[in-house]
C-alpha cells in the first residue's frame, strides 16, 4: 500500500524513473561464501548463511502479508533461521521507526517508510558492502535509484544503498466487472471526463462509485495523487517529495485535484463515512460488491483472484486528453537493515534471497501482487490469464515502458502524512476545509519539518 513505500530519485533523476521496463540492465548474483570489503568501508561482511540457529526481528507493517509469506519460506528452506516479526501500521511505524531503530532490541529488517531522517540520525545500515558482496550493481539500476542517498541522507537518488524493495508496487484502480457492465464500461476510461461520467453513472444507478478509507490514514490521497500526477508536470510533485529547494506543494495542479476530491465527495462518490472506513473495511466493502471503483495497489492482486475471481479488473488512471502517457505512484515496498542489527549478515541475506530464490519470486508475486524485482535475466513467473495478478504486473510494464512512475506524496517527511495530509483530507471530506485550505495547509506542515 502506498502509504506503504519509499521514494524516487532526487537530483539529476528529479521524476519518472522506470522500475520494471524490459530494456534494464542484465544482472547476476554471486554466490554465497564469500567475503568482502567496500572502499567506503572497513566493514567485512559474509554471505555465507551458516548452519548457527538464528532469529531475525522483524518489523513490518500490519495487513500486508508478503513480509510474512517470504520469512516462513526462508525458515522452510533455512530451519535454522527463525523470524520474530512485530506489525504496525504504517503511521505507527512512521512515528515509531526512529525509537525502534535507536532501541538495544533494534530490528534487524524494517518497513521503512521514509529514509532521509533514519539515514541522517545514523539509524540504518549502509549496504554499500553487500551490494558489492552479492553484485547488487548489476540489479536494473532503477530499482535501487530510490533507495540511494549521499551526504548522510541530504542527497536523494544517489550515494550509498540503504535498502531494498520486498517487490516493486504499482497503483492504479480496481474495478467491480460486473458493475462497471450495469454502466456502460466496456474498456477502462481514456480520460479523466470519461472516468467521471462513469462516476456519475454509478451514482444515478445506485451503486456506490468509488469505495475508499480515510480513517486513521488517508487512502483518498490514493485518487487526490492520481489526479494531481496528471493536472501539472509531475515533476513538480516529486521535486517536492525529494525536497528540492524551491518546490512547493502549493501548485495549480495540486489546488486543481482537491477541488475535484472537494466536488466527487459533495456529490456522493466516496462513502459518507469514509473518514470511519479504515484499510480492512474497505477490501471487505470492496469484496462484498459496495464499490465500482477502489484506488488501491497491485499487493491487492492474489487476494482479489482468491476471493472475487473473475470479478475484478485493473486499469491505470488515465490522463486529461486521451493517449496522455500514464504515471502513477509506484515504488519499491522498501526494507533496510537497522545499524544496530544483531544479524546484519543474516538480514542482507533474506534480502539477496527474496530477489533471486525461485520461491520467493513466486511469493513476491503471487501474495505480494507486485514484480519481484532482482536480476532482469531472471524471467517472471508465470500467471494465468485474465486475472488481476496479470492485469496489474501488465499494467507495471506498461508504466515502465512509459517511464511514469513517481512516488507517494505520503513520502516527502516523515511526518507530512501523519500531521497535515490525514487530518487535512479527512477535513475536506467533511466540508470542514476547503481546497484552498488544504493545499497551504500541507505546504505549511512541509516547510515546518524541513526548518527542524
Amino acid at each position: 500500500m502506498p502509504e506503504s513505500s519509499t521514494r524516487l530519485s532526487r537530483r539529476g533523476l528529479a521524476l519518472l524513473v522506470p522500475l520494471l521496463g524490459a530494456s534494464l540492465l542484465a544482472a547476476a548474483c554471486s554466490a554465497p561464501g564469500e567475503s568482502q570489503t567496500t572502499d567506503d568501508s572497513d566493514r567485512t561482511v559474509s554471505t555465507e548463511l551458516g548452519t548457527a540457529p538464528i532469529t531475525l526481528e522483524m518489523y513490518a507493517e500490519t495487513g500486508f502479508p508478503l513480509a510474512k509469506a517470504l520469512a516462513d519460506e526462508f525458515t522452510r528452506q533455512h530451519p535454522n533461521v527463525t523470524f520474530n516479526i512485530r506489525e504496525d501500521q504504517f503511521t505507527v511505524i512512521t512515528e515509531n521507526a526512529p525509537r525502534v531503530l535507536a532501541s538495544d532490541n533494534a530490528p534487524d529488517i524494517i518497513r521503512l517508510p521514509t529514509m532521509v531522517d533514519l539515514v541522517k540520525d545514523g539509524l540504518l545500515k549502509n549496504l554499500d558492502p553487500y551490494v558489492e558482496a552479492y553484485k547488487w550493481n548489476t540489479f536494473p539500476a532503477s530499482q535501487l535509484v530510490q533507495l540511494r542517498l549521499a551526504d548522510g541522507g541530504a542527497v536523494r537518488g544517489t550515494g550509498s544503498l540503504y535498502g531494498l524493495g520486498l517487490g516493486y508496487s504499482v497503483t492504479g484502480v480496481f474495478y467491480n466487472k460486473q458493475q462497471a457492465a450495469q454502466v456502460g464500461m466496456t474498456q477502462p476510461p481514456a480520460t479523466i471526463a470519461e472516468f467521471e461520467e462513469l462516476l456519475a453513472k454509478a451514482k444515478t444507478a445506485g451503486l456506490q462509485p468509488i469505495m475508499q478509507f480515510n480513517k486513521n490514514t488517508a487512502g483518498i490521497n490514493f485518487p487526490h495523487q492520481a489526479l494531481q500526477n496528471q493536472f501539472g508536470d509531475p515533476t513538480q510533485v516529486a521535486d517536492w517529495i525529494f525536497q528540492k529547494p524551491g518546490a512547493t506543494f502549493d501548485t495549480p495542479a495540486a489546488l486543481k485535484a482537491t477541488q475535484t476530491i472537494q466536488r466527487w465527495a459533495q456529490a456522493g462518490y466516496f462513502p459518507k463515512d469514509a473518514n470511519a472506513i479504515d484499510y480492512t473495511a474497505m477490501m471487505g466493502e470492496f469484496q462484498k460488491g459496495n464499490g465500482l471503483f477502489m484506488f488501491n495497489g497491485d499487493w491487492e492482486s492474489g487476494n482479489l483472484d482468491k476471493n472475487m475471481a473473475g470479478k475484478v479488473g485493473f486499469f491505470l488512471f488515465p490522463g486529461e486528453a486521451a493517449g496522455a502517457k500514464h504515471v502513477a505512484m509506484s515504488a519499491p515496498n522498501t526494507f533496510g537493515v537497522g545499524a544496530k542489527a544483531k544479524n546484519p549478515d543474516a538480514a542482507a541475506f533474506f534480502l539477496n534471497w527474496a530477489h533471486t530464490n525461485a520461491k520467493a519470486r513466486e511469493i513476491s508475486v503471487t501474495v505480494g501482487g507486485s514484480h519481484p524485482g532482482g536480476p532482469s535475466d531472471l524471467a517472471l513467473p508465470p500467471v494465468s490469464e485474465g486475472t488481476v495478478l496479470a492485469a496489474t504486473l501488465k499494467a507495471s510494464q506498461q508504466l515502465g515502458a512509459e517511464n511514469g512512475a513517481v512516488d507517494f506524496t505520503a513520502n516527502a517527511t516523515g511526518g507530512i502524512f501523519a500531521a497535515a495530509i490525514t487530518p487535512e483530507m479527512q477535513k475536506l471530506v467533511a466540508g470542514q476545509q476547503t481546497p484552498e485550505g488544504y493545499v497551504k495547509a500541507v505546504q505549511a506542515e512541509y516547510a515546518k519539518e524541513l526548518s527542524r
